[in-house]
């Protein structure tokens, strides 16, 4: 339809219904000729986050990006994504202003230029040596220093915080100090500390660094979270340690059900912010099992985002981020009150056990005596408590990666499994309840001693070279039922249902099709619904009056399935929805005819249906 190509310019698709999803397809159609159109788009509805931003490169593009970068709090990944999807027409657009006069459109390029400081550097040799002496210092600095400092809350009381101790002493900043450290704050950005606060970092502990962060954000949400001083929640990723993150994910958890999901987004990039393994295991733990779906798509992109930029997938990253707890490799730690010791451990259920000195089993860990040190043995005994809680967490964390490891069919290779799996002093527990498969088809399970046997109970050499996959029973064949006699012999309960799951199958007629009918016109409750997209599946995006008419299943390798609902999912109120009609269920993407399914995906998706 080239005929509408030169009327381009003139439309204005903003007066549209779903404006974004238009837009895109316009895109699509005409390219270059539509960016000035998609561009009106994403600036009239902050568009970004339905993907129309990231296709789009031109100087105003790159503009656009810089500026949002350092004004807006919301969405600030995607902005991120746009600059790693196209660095090096973005460094190129951007280096002449971040080497220009000072001002908004410099301290915007600057800021972004220090995600891609490589492409930069690149980008600045060639527009000669004064651009890339330029460009050599911005990336030198810790932050762009703002036109104007900013005014702290007047709810904000230094003498009310906790201390801030020098480091490797018991003395304090001294009120005034504690200011000029607020304002450091306030300048910061969510990902820059001001240069500044870097030396104010190395001179502190970080112990009280943390504390005094957290205890500023406790009273800002005391005093109702006024969004003039949201710095105060952005400060805990560049001051925040392991607790700071452990007590940030119960309320990022519950915000979305407050009506503050954007709240929760901005917390996730502070657990990204922080980044310890805690912090990232945390934020991994949302993006698996967070409640609300809308954010635990966030945590996903984010945890992607930060292993994309560690060199990682996902998975991969998940992988690296199981903590051990300082448990050795017998999976036990000792508690010591001073004057007594116990050794903790975990048994294959990962529950916990305590042994005396002497060796004796205990039912439990004895409280603190009057004998026992009066400073160690309290925090020894609420390390205990804190381990427990850990281990569930991590253990509940683990089993539904696991399984969805087994469903999606993905494999490591040896090296990476012996690592991250059987050598873990907590997951090898979990790795021995199961039954694992090579690539060439063979499996075999792991031993209590760390060694691998097959079927037969003899060794199972498992090659270098070898990758290594949780079985699904249609990987086992025949051998489903001696394995669950090796397991019934060994008395090896399973996480979760592997040796005894269904399996299902297409029939040939569904085979050929792309479109399924044996659940078609089927009624379902609301909490069937709801239960599916706990898992795999996601609610559609709403439609006219915020109705959600489908959910769908990502693929393997690409594409969905998608079920229609009728009437559908009141956005906000999805519990309130009667029950729901299977109008159509069907392929969406590049699958032809439900054959290009793996029989292991096509048998998890039809169990997913049936219950």
């Amino acid at each position: 339809m080239d005929e509408l190509r030169p009327l381009l310019p003139e439309w204005d698709c903003n007066r549209w219904y779903a404006a974004g999803s238009l837009a895109k397809a316009i895109v699509a159609r005409y390219e270059i000729d539509a960016l000035p159109n998609a561009l009106k788009v994403v600036v009239a509805q902050k568009a970004a986050q339905n993907g129309l931003l990231l296709p789009l490169v031109s100087l105003e593009t790159a503009r656009l990006v810089a500026r949002w970068l350092v004004k807006l709090k919301t969405t600030r990944e995607l902005r991120v994504a746009w600059l790693l999807r196209n660095p090096s027409h973005a460094a190129r657009f951007l280096v002449l202003d971040a080497v220009g006069p000072v001002g908004a459109a410099r301290q915007a390029a600057e800021a972004a230029l220090r995600i891609i400081p490589e492409h930069a550097r690149e980008a600045a040799r060639e527009y000669g040596p004064e651009a890339e002496r330029g460009i050599a210092a911005t990336l030198v600095a810790d932050v762009v220093v703002p036109l104007k400092v900013p005014t702290l809350g007047k709810w904000i009381d230094p003498r009310m915080l906790p201390p801030v101790l020098l480091r490797g002493t018991n003395q304090a900043l001294p009120a005034e100090a504690v200011g000029t450290l607020l304002t450091l704050l306030a300048l910061s950005t969510p990902n820059d500390g001001h240069a500044d606060l870097k030396a104010v970092r190395e001179a502190c502990d970080e112990v009280s660094l943390a504390r005094f962060s957290w205890e500023l954000f406790e009273v800002w949400r005391a005093n109702g979270m006024p969004a003039t001083d949201g710095w105060v929640f952005t400060a805990l990723g560049l001051l925040g340690d392991d607790e700071v993150a452990r007590g940030l994910v119960p309320l990022i958890r519950a915000w979305p059900g407050e009506s503050q999901h954007p709240r929760a987004v901005t917390g996730l990039d502070v657990l990204a912010a922080i980044g310890t393994d805690a912090a990232l295991t945390a934020l991994n733990s949302i993006a698996q099992k967070a409640e609300f779906a809308g954010i635990k798509r966030k945590a996903r992109e984010k945890i992607g985002e930060v292993a994309a930029g560690m060199g990682l997938t996902a998975e991969e990253l998940g992988d690296r981020l199981v903590p051990d707890l300082g448990l050795d490799d017998a999976s036990s730690t000792v508690i010591d009150y001073g004057t007594r010791r116990f050794t903790i451990g975990f048994d294959e259920q990962l529950r916990p056990f305590v042994l005396d000195e002497s060796g004796k089993r205990l039912k439990a860990l004895p409280k603190p005596g009057a004998k026992d040190d009066v400073e160690v043995a309290p925090a020894e005994h609420k390390r205990f408590a804190r381990l427990k809680k850990d281990v569930r967490t991590i253990a509940d964390d683990q089993i539904v990666r696991l399984e969805r490891s087994m469903m999606l069919e993905r494999r490591w290779p040896a090296a990476e499994f012996r690592a991250y799996l059987v050598a873990h002093p907590l997951l090898r527990h979990l790795v021995r309840r199961l039954v694992w498969t090579t690539g060439d088809g063979r499996s075999f399970r792991v031993a209590e001693d760390g060694t691998f046997a097959d079927v037969r109970d003899e060794t199972f050499p498992l090659p270098d070279d070898a990758v290594v996959g949780v079985a699904h029973p249609l990987h086992l064949g025949e051998d489903v039922a001696a394995w669950a006699e090796v397991f019934a012999d060994y008395e090896v309960l399973q996480p979760f249902p592997q040796l005894v799951r269904p399996v299902r199958r297409f029939t040939e007629a569904e085979l050929s099709s792309r479109v399924l009918e044996r659940f078609k016109d089927v009624e379902v409750g609301i909490g069937g619904v709801l239960r599916l997209t706990r898992g795999a599946w996601k609610r559609g995006a709403p439609m006219d009056a915020g109705i959600e008419h489908a959910i769908t299943r990502p693929l393997p390798g690409g594409g969905s399935i998608e079920v229609t609902l009728d009437p559908g999912i009141v956005i906000g109120e999805p519990h309130e929805a009667g029950p729901q009609v299977l109008r159509e269920i069907g392929l969406v993407g590049e699958r032809r005819t439900f054959a290009d399914l793996s029989p292991v995906t096509a048998s998890e998706v039809l169990a997913e249906l049936a219950t």
